[in-house]
C-alpha cells in the first residue's frame, strides 16, 4: 500500500539512527535529505565542525601545554582560519562518507532534496533541479533539526554580523568579537576564540550563564575565561548593532557601546519546520518551530514521530540518536522502554564541562540531603603530567543509601570521565563501589576514587559525631 514502511525527514543523528534501526528490523526505510547535507546540521555546520575546530584550537595554540612550558608557548604563531578549517573539512568529509556507507549497507533509500507533506502519509520531494517526486509511507519520522535563531531586528551580513553557522565562513581570526548570548554554543565559541587571542566580550540578559549546570563549575569556567581576557556583561541586552567597514559597534540598552570586528549572535535555535507543510498532515509547531511529542516521540498524529533538536531540550546529538532508535522501534511495533532520565550533558568549552544527575541547587530545593566528594586534578599525578591544575570532579552522594545523586566534571576529558559515573548510577551502584575499585595509575579516572573517599570520610564523621 505504501512505498516505505518508515520515511525519515532529515539525516542528522536522530534521522540516521531511526532509518538504520528500521532497516535492521527488516522494514523498508528511506531518508529525505539535501544532497549537500548528508549527516544533517550535526555533521555539516554544528556539532562536528565546532568540536573539530576546538581540537584544532587546542593543538595549534598549545594552550594545554602552557602550564609546563610557559604562557608564551604556542605550536604555531600566526594561526589562520585556513589552519583551523583544514582539519574541520577533513573530518566533515570522512564523517559524510561514513554515514553514506552506513545507509547504503543497510539498504536505506536516500531521496535527495527537500521534503514537504502532501497529506499525513505522503511526502513530495523537491530535488533542487525542478524535479519533484511523491512518495508514501506507513510511518513518518520528522528529524529536520534546527538552524540558528536570527532576531528580526538584526541585519546579518555573514561577515561582520554573523550567527554560529557563520563562524565557518570567517576570512580571518578577528582581533575582537562580541558574543550575544551565553548559552552553550555562545560560550563554546567564546572560549575557542579567547584561546586564539581574540578579545571576547559576552553579552547576556540573564544574571548567570549555563543556569542548568553546577554553580561552582560555572564559576570555575568564568574564572578561567576571564584569565583568557573574556569580558562578561550580564543583565545587559543588545539594542542595536551598527556595521562599519572595519567592524561593528554594539549598543546596549544601558547605553554602553562596544566595538568589535565581529558580532556573533547565539540566540538559541529555530526548528526547521516552516517548509514542511505540517498543517497538511494535521500537525503544528510552536513559535520556535518545535513539535510536541509523547514519551514514545509520537506527535499528535500517532503514526508521525519527531526526534532530535526539532522537539526541543536537550537538543544534543547523543540523545537525538537514542530518540531516533526508540522512535523507529515503536513505529515498527517493537517493544521499547522510555528514554532514560539520566542523560549526560557535555559542553565543549575550553576547559570542558560535563555532568549527569542533579546539581547542588536542585537537591537543596528538593530538600534532599547530600554530601559532596571532591577531587582536584592538581592533586592527581595524571593532572600534573598533562598540566591541568584547574580540573575538578565532584560527586554528590546520598548519606542515607550512598547512591550517586550527581556527577560534575570540569577540566580535561570531562566529557569522557562522566561516563564512569553514568555507568555506576545506571546500574544502581553506590559510592562504596568507587571506594573499593582499583583504577589505572596515573589516570584522571582515579579522581573518582579520591572524590568517593572524600565523600565517605565526611559521611563517616557525621555518623561518628551523631552516635
Amino acid at each position: 500500500m505504501y512505498d516505505f514502511d518508515v520515511l525519515v525527514l532529515g539525516s542528522g543523528p536522530g534521522g540516521q539512527k531511526a532509518a538504520i534501526a528500521t532497516a535492521k528490523l527488516g522494514k523498508r526505510a528511506a531518508v529525505v535529505e539535501r544532497r549537500d547535507m548528508i549527516g544533517g546540521v550535526c555533521i555539516n555546520t554544528g556539532t562536528i565542525p565546532s568540536k573539530t575546530l576546538r581540537e584544532a584550537v587546542l593543538y595549534l595554540t598549545g594552550l594545554n601545554q602552557r602550564e609546563m612550558y610557559g604562557a608564551s608557548y604556542q605550536v604555531k604563531e600566526d594561526i589562520t582560519v585556513a589552519d583551523l578549517l583544514t582539519r574541520t573539512q577533513h573530518v566533515i568529509g570522512r564523517e559524510v562518507e561514513v554515514i553514506r556507507s552506513q545507509l547504503a549497507r543497510n539498504h536505506v533509500t536516500v531521496l535527495p532534496g527537500l521534503g514537504r507533506f502532501v497529506d499525513e502519509h505522503t511526502i513530495e520531494v523537491f530535488d533542487g533541479t525542478g524535479r519533484e517526486t511523491t512518495v508514501s509511507a506507513d510511518r513518518i519520522v520528522i528529524a529536520t533539526g534546527t538552524v540558528p535563531a536570527r532576531p528580526s531586528t538584526v541585519e546579518f551580513d555573514g561577515r561582520t554580523i554573523i550567527d554560529s553557522d557563520g563562524i565557518l565562513q570567517l576570512e580571518r581570526v578577528p582581533q575582537s568579537m562580541i558574543v550575544v548570548g551565553a548559552g552553550v554554543i555562545g560560550i563554546e565559541y567564546a572560549s575557542m576564540f579567547a584561546a586564539l587571542g581574540t578579545k571576547v566580550t559576552v553579552v547576556e540578559s540573564r544574571e548567570r550563564m549555563l543556569e542548568f549546570c553546577d554553580a561552582e563549575v560555572v564559576e570555575a569556567l568564568k574564572y578561567h575565561l576571564r584569565d583568557l581576557a573574556v569580558t562578561f556583561r550580564f543583565r545587559e541586552t543588545v539594542s542595536s548593532v551598527v556595521a562599519h567597514p572595519r567592524g561593528a559597534i554594539a549598543v546596549l540598552e544601558s547605553g554602553k557601546k562596544i566595538p568589535a570586528e565581529v558580532v556573533m549572535y547565539s540566540a538559541g535555535r529555530q526548528g526547521m519546520t516552516d517548509g514542511l507543510g505540517l498543517e497538511r498532515a494535521g500537525l503544528s509547531a510552536d513559535r520556535r518551530g518545535r513539535i510536541a511529542v509523547d514519551e514514545y516521540f509520537r506527535t499528535e498524529v500517532p503514526h508521525i514521530y519527531a526526534v532530535g533538536d526539532v522537539i526541543g531540550f536537550p537538543a544534543l546529538a547523543a540523545t537525538s540518536m537514542e530518540q531516533g532508535r526508540l522512535a523507529a522501534y515503536h513505529a515498527c511495533g517493537e517493544p521499547v522502554q522510555a528514554l532514560s532520565s539520566q542523560q549526560p550533558i557535555g559542553i565543549y568549552t575550553i576547559p570542558e564541562i560535563s555532568f549527569i544527575g542533579r546539581t547542588e541547587d536542585e537537591l537543596t530545593e528538593q530538600r534532599i540531603p547530600f554530601e559532596v566528594g571532591v577531587s582536584r586534578y592538581r592533586e592527581l599525578a595524571r593532572g600534573q603530567i598533562i598540566g591541568d591544575s584547574y580540573g575538578v570532579l565532584k560527586l554528590l552522594v546520598s548519606p542515607e543509601d550512598h547512591s550517586l545523586l550527581g556527577v560534575h566534571v570540569f577540566g580535561t576529558g570531562a566529557t569522557e570521565l562522566v561516563h564512569i559515573g553514568q555507568a555506576v548510577m545506571g546500574c544502581g551502584g553506590t559510592v562504596d563501589y568507587l571506594v573499593d575499585a582499583v583504577f589505572n595509575y596515573p589516570t584522571l579516572a582515579e579522581s573518582y576514587k579520591v572524590a568517593a573517599l572524600d565523600a565517605m570520610n565526611k559521611i563517616r564523621l557525621i555518623e561518628r559525631l551523631s552516635d
